[in-house]
């Protein structure tokens, strides 16, 4: 059985047996502690999207020179010296991984 939520207001929903659901500490937010899937209802991570998704503003990312300060440059001689230190791998995904994100050269 699949539940489907509408919103008649932010932070009331015609199915309300779901209390995970509630208002956000900020103006016109809906908080949900959980995981969310869309078009899925097996979501293993927070938020699962099986499909495309369009994003209207900017995704950050830890990774992000965005979300950075004092950037500098470092000694290459050095760090190439670390460079030889990693371990590297090759790896094939778990066929169940592969088969849910589309992925067809694992």
């Amino acid at each position: 059985k699949k539940n489907f939520f509408q919103a008649s207001n932010p932070g009331q929903f015609k199915n309300d047996s779901d209390v995970l659901w509630q208002r956000g500490h900020v103006p016109e937010t809906i908080a949900y502690h959980g995981r969310v899937g869309i078009n899925t209802d097996a979501p293993d991570e927070a938020l699962v999207v099986c499909g495309n998704a369009k994003v209207m503003g900017r995704v950050m990312h830890p990774s992000d020179s965005r979300a950075k300060q004092n950037i500098r440059e470092v000694d290459t001689n050095e760090q190439l010296k670390t460079i030889t230190q990693m371990r590297l791998v090759e790896y094939d995904y778990k066929p169940e991984f592969a088969s849910v994100m589309g992925i067809k050269d694992t």
